[in-house]
């Protein structure tokens, strides 16, 4: 095996260790982050019907580095939440590490008066 798929499988272990333990439902719905090595994506999911409220990408953000993109993802899905009426969600890094981007969009949705 090499590094990359070493990293990754690890990546899989701690996701799978966390959607174990949060679960999102309708007035709480899950903040899914997933996290390439281009682009960065967020996603509301009510796991009780098993639909995705909202999602974003940073896809057409364009000329901002990777962690000011996220921040800017970060800022637009808190106010999506708003307008579908939510205040509280439950955070999925999906097995990510609470650094960088990750840790940016999630200050960012802090920030933006959403609360998890």
């Amino acid at each position: 095996m090499n590094k990359t798929s070493v990293k990754n499988d690890k990546r899989v272990k701690r996701h799978t260790r966390i959607r174990a333990k949060v679960i999102g439902t309708g007035e709480r719905p899950r903040l899914h982050v997933f996290r390439s090595n281009r682009f960065i994506y967020a996603a509301l999911i009510d796991d009780a019907s098993g639909k995705t409220l909202a999602s974003i990408s940073d896809q057409k953000v364009k000329g901002k580095g990777k962690v000011k993109r996220a921040e800017e993802i970060g800022k637009q899905i808190a106010e999506k939440a708003k307008s579908l009426g939510i205040k509280k969600v439950v955070f999925d890094r999906g097995g990510f590490l609470y650094t960088g981007r990750v840790k940016a969009l999630a200050e960012a949705v802090r920030v933006n008066n959403l609360e998890f």
